[in-house]
């Protein structure tokens, strides 16, 4: 009986995917030919058209997802949005070989099994039940993505924690493991993007957000380090705390009947690997040397102690970035000799040949949307239409902002997602004469809060390439986290973020009255 309503519902789910696939380009002809957004300009529908066929696509699953992120290739040039050459450049620049580089990394941490014993450190010290095993991960995630990127945090997680899922699948089944291992993979993406929040260096949309706003309003207060983290820090702690209980409730509470990883069997495990080999240990120092490397690459500014980035040794400082950093580092990896085997390295290809390629073309395909948004003027309409707010009250023109950053930011780079609507909302504040901080604040921090697909944010790129859960999964849970993060945050940007960037809604500061064009 079981068995029966199990495969109607997969049915159901097939319909359902199925019906989606067939009707996404349908919507899409019918918004190219049938809507205009923008008399003006065709581009903009049409560039709605391309992102409303992507994401139905992505979500139904049947094209295979790299597929269906090369649409823009095909369809951009065909509908005048980009030219051809300039959407294919947008599939491979420094983010994405930040990807290869660590993705690369990863691959040698689990060829010589470096990432079990860590796992096995780890779980003597959290515990081995579930609930312990997800709050252990999800504050090592999130605490360590606030010093360096959650891009490179989620990858330095991600083999570690697929370690500890293969453990529990061992004793107990992947069967009855699968729900349980689905949500240890989206807290590691989410920590990273909850943790990434309280830092002005956690995540790239926070830096963008202090440059953008010191270029519009120069005589402005600075936003430093120490005055971000204070405004952030408590936004970030209440994310995780909210979003703790949540994944606690949906995967781990259900899960009574089954065997934990027993302390004696950790211990048991760590004699099995015996001593640490030459090549886990070069391994492990190439490891830190990456997230070092990585953290101390610019200036970092906090309050009174600034720290020069080594980037300034070079001639160039700006020429250097997270994928030269993360290349540099993966290339070391060919090049120094094995001790256990002899005459090879540390990586040859064959173990190379595991880069989940479909996850650099998915993402690709959210950097070349981006584009389309911007280049198409698609991204300053949606922030048009936010005009119609200036009479309204500011809580609500802010959880406006929050929840169109946020849902949009599901379908493309959440940093490009706030480059492009920083200026609309700094222009915006200025012609309802309002001050600037209470619309940029909230779009920044939406950047880094789309829970729900693969593409919105590097972190969760990162755990999909696992294979290990759906879109529709990543879907579902991530529905309610988005209306939760846009909730916590207009509450926290109105009633706390006024008293710490002393932001009256009522007043017109001076320093906003002067733009530098």
């Amino acid at each position: 009986m079981e068995e029966s309503s199990q495969s109607i519902v997969k049915m159901k789910v097939g319909l359902w995917r199925k019906i989606l696939f067939v009707i996404a380009p349908f919507i899409a002809f019918y918004i190219v030919f049938f809507t205009k957004l923008d008399s003006q300009n065709p581009a903009v529908s049409n560039t709605l058209a391309v992102a409303v066929w992507m994401a139905l696509w992505w979500v139904s699953e049947i094209v295979p997802l790299a597929i269906t992120s090369l649409l823009p290739i095909a369809l951009f040039p065909l509908l005048g949005i980009m030219n051809g050459k300039a959407v294919s450049s947008t599939y491979f620049n420094h983010v994405i070989f930040l990807f290869i580089g660590g993705f690369l990394v990863a691959l040698a941490i689990q060829k010589w099994n470096l990432h079990k014993r860590i796992a096995i450190k780890i779980l003597q010290i959290v515990g081995v039940s579930p609930g312990k095993i997800l709050f252990g991960f999800m504050f090592a995630t999130a605490f360590l993505s606030m010093w360096i990127s959650n891009t490179a945090t989620t990858m330095m997680m991600v083999p570690i924690l697929i370690s500890i899922i293969v453990k529990l699948e061992e004793l107990n089944g992947r069967a009855k493991v699968k729900h349980f291992a689905i949500g240890l993979l989206l807290a590691t993406a989410y920590s990273a993007s909850v943790g990434g929040i309280a830092t002005l260096v956690g995540t790239p949309p926070n830096l963008s957000f202090a440059r953008i706003f010191h270029i519009y309003f120069p005589k402005a207060p600075e936003i430093s380090f120490s005055t971000w983290f204070i405004f952030a820090i408590p936004i970030s702690v209440v994310l995780f705390i909210i979003l703790f209980l949540y994944l606690y409730f949906v995967f781990v509470r259900k899960n009574k009947d089954w065997k934990n990883i027993s302390k004696d069997t950790l211990v048991e495990d760590m004699k099995n690997m015996g001593k640490v080999s030459y090549e886990e240990k070069i391994i492990g120092i190439i490891f830190v040397l990456l997230a070092l490397l990585w953290f101390f690459r610019s200036d970092i500014n906090i309050g009174f102690i600034s720290i020069k980035g080594w980037a300034n040794l070079f001639g160039n400082p700006k020429y250097i970035n997270d994928g030269t950093v993360a290349i540099i580092v993966a290339i070391l990896l060919f090049v120094i000799p094995s001790k256990q085997e002899k005459g090879k390295f540390l990586m040859d290809w064959k173990a190379a040949e595991d880069i989940p390629w479909e996850i650099i073309l998915l993402f690709g395909g959210g950097f070349a949307l981006a584009s389309g948004f911007k280049e198409s003027g698609l991204s300053t309409w949606f922030g048009e239409q936010l005009s119609w707010l200036g009479g309204v009250h500011p809580i609500i023109i802010i959880i406006s902002i929050a929840l169109i950053v946020t849902f949009l930011t599901e379908l493309t780079s959440n940093t490009a997602t706030v480059e492009t609507f920083l200026p609309i909302l700094a222009g915006l504040a200025i012609n309802i004469e309002t001050n600037p901080l209470l619309f940029m604040l909230p779009a920044t921090i939406a950047g880094s809060m789309a829970f729900m697909l693969p593409v919105a944010t590097p972190p969760n790129a990162i755990v999909f390439g696992t294979r290990r859960l759906r879109i529709t999964q990543m879907a579902k849970t991530g529905l309610f986290l988005n209306f939760v993060g846009a909730i916590v945050l207009t509450l926290f940007v109105y009633y706390y973020g006024t008293k710490i960037f002393n932001i009256d809604p009522a007043v017109f500061p001076n320093w906003a009255k002067e733009i530098n064009h």
